[in-house]
């Protein structure tokens, strides 16, 4: 009985078959529908690829059709490349009598890697088009990329193969040392705004030298990638105020993938090291994001001065000192996997009107850390002879964005003046009565909540509304504002004052 059964399903099967038409293709006829006419593939750097863009393509219609050629204008020459449902073609470029069913649709990613001789010289756009069918059958799709000129500065290849090789605590990376009479590149020390760098590798500062880095100076690290400024070598980022939100005179250090996707992705590349030693360093107006760790400094003797600057977007930390001595005005931090702001190993520190935020999506990270020791098989201690906060914010999605790691063999030394700060647990720690300690706080804010502006996009502007509104101390006041704005009496907390948000 199973046997007639089954029989009697297969012949059900094959007479309907023999009833279908849907299995033969017909030819395009033109009435393809595309999610998009025109893709654009965001900015890139000459040489360098470029994301996968994704375009779908549509048949309405009630029948399975053949589209006999999808190819690119520009033919092999092209500089795009496609697959077409998971098809390479030829080269990428020329596909032939591809089946789309009825009612259904197939995917095409595009990427790009594109010279800048390859761009229109006036605006420098590549560009060329996705050709469905041909004739009367024509249908077109526009392919659009702006390819950007940079100085390429890299490891030069040694003759056993190898790349060239600097020191970093005792470890060779791959790396080179910025040469001021570079046959090339002429002055690398000296960083313009006339075009973007990007590096690969660590570049070095060498022992006693400056780098420059000018007004409107752009840099894009690649994976990697950092800067290291040797022992008694300095740093000199001379930033100043953007009169826009292009940040046209501001320093930028970032990746070098410079679609949107990639805009605020932490850990695109390493960091940027100041090495122990007399150094004269000095940062105004730099805006550094999407690093392992921002900046790190080690044991300066000399106190650099870090005014209105932003750090943003950290698998570690957005500025990490061990001993170090620093003067910040008008610093901004956020979202960091440790800490924002992180200083080891005692120091000398003094932060006025600074915004230390962290939203980092887990419950062990801080806005601030402070130390006097370094963690280890044997542990060190360091006196942290000062850390003052005065008319700053200290806030994040943590609990505590506060902490402190005090070894009592030696000095610890800190105090807050003005600042709002978020500590939510309760404590019987002596070292977090932030109401009754005045020997290390003065007229605390405690877990009042900013209003800022927009946190995930680190825009940390405040409003009347604000809490920290009015609140700093005219006695510690900096004049202007991040922005440049010239603040009232009794100044606003943290690195902005205050404004209306625009409706």
């Amino acid at each position: 009985m199973r046997q007639y059964f089954t029989l009697f399903i297969i012949g059900l099967i094959l007479a309907f078959s023999s009833c279908r038409t849907d299995f033969d293709t017909v030819a395009s006829t033109g009435d393809l529908k595309f999610s998009k006419d025109t893709v654009y593939l965001d900015t890139v750097f000459k040489n360098i690829g470029s994301s996968t863009y994704q375009l779908k393509v549509y048949n309405r219609s009630k029948n399975d059709i053949s589209i006999p050629i999808i190819q690119l204008k520009n033919g092999l020459n092209s500089k795009y490349r496609m697959t077409v449902d998971g098809m390479s073609g030829t080269n990428g470029k020329i596909f032939k009598d591809v089946t789309l069913l009825a009612k259904d649709s197939l995917y095409i990613f595009i990427e790009t890697t594109a010279d800048i001789t390859d761009a229109n010289p006036t605006d420098f756009l590549y560009t060329d088009e996705i050709q469905f069918d041909s004739g009367a059958n024509l249908q077109k799709v526009a392919l659009v990329t702006l390819i950007q000129d940079a100085v390429f500065l890299y490891p030069n290849q040694n003759p056993d193969g190898t790349k060239e090789k600097i020191k970093i605590d005792g470890k060779e990376v791959d790396g080179f040392y910025l040469n001021e009479n570079d046959a090339v590149n002429g002055n690398e020390l000296l960083f313009t705004k006339q075009k973007p760098y990007v590096i690969y590798g660590y570049a070095g500062v060498p022992e006693n030298k400056t780098v420059t880095f000018e007004a409107g100076a752009r840099v894009h690290f690649h994976a990697n990638s950092g800067l290291y400024v040797a022992k008694n070598a300095s740093l000199q980022i001379n930033g100043t105020v953007s009169t826009s939100e292009k940040l046209e005179n501001e320093v930028i250090f970032e990746g070098d993938r410079l679609e949107s996707l990639y805009s605020d992705i932490p850990g695109q590349w390493n960091s940027v090291i100041l090495e122990n030693g007399n150094s004269n360093h000095s940062i105004n107006h730099l805006t550094l994001k999407n690093a392992v760790t921002g900046l790190e400094i080690r044991n300066t003797t000399n106190t650099i001065p870090i005014k209105n600057s932003q750090f943003y977007n950290f698998v570690e930390h957005g500025i990490l000192t061990k001993n170090a001595r620093i003067n910040a005005e008008n610093l901004v931090i956020n979202y960091a996997g440790i800490a924002s702001l992180s200083c080891l190993y005692g120091g000398n520190y003094n932060f006025t009107h600074c915004t230390f935020n962290n939203n980092w999506q887990n419950s062990s990270h801080f806005a601030v850390n402070l130390s006097n020791s370094l963690t280890g098989a044997t542990p060190e201690t360091n006196p942290l002879t000062q850390a003052t906060f005065n008319n700053c914010i200290i806030y994040g999605s943590g609990t505590n964005e506060f902490n402190l790691s005090k070894n009592t063999n030696t000095a610890f030394v800190y105090q807050l003046n003005n600042c709002l700060l978020k500590f939510s647990s309760s404590s019987t720690n002596p070292d977090y009565q932030f109401k009754t300690d005045t020997q290390h706080y003065n007229n605390i804010i405690l877990n009042e909540n900013p209003k800022f502006y927009n946190v995930n996009q680190n825009k940390f502007n405040i409003d009347k509304s604000s809490s920290a509104f009015a609140k700093g101390n005219q006695a510690f006041i900096i004049p202007k504002d991040i922005l440049g704005i010239t603040r009232t009496s009794p100044p606003d907390l943290g690195a902005y004052q205050s404004q209306d948000f625009p409706k």
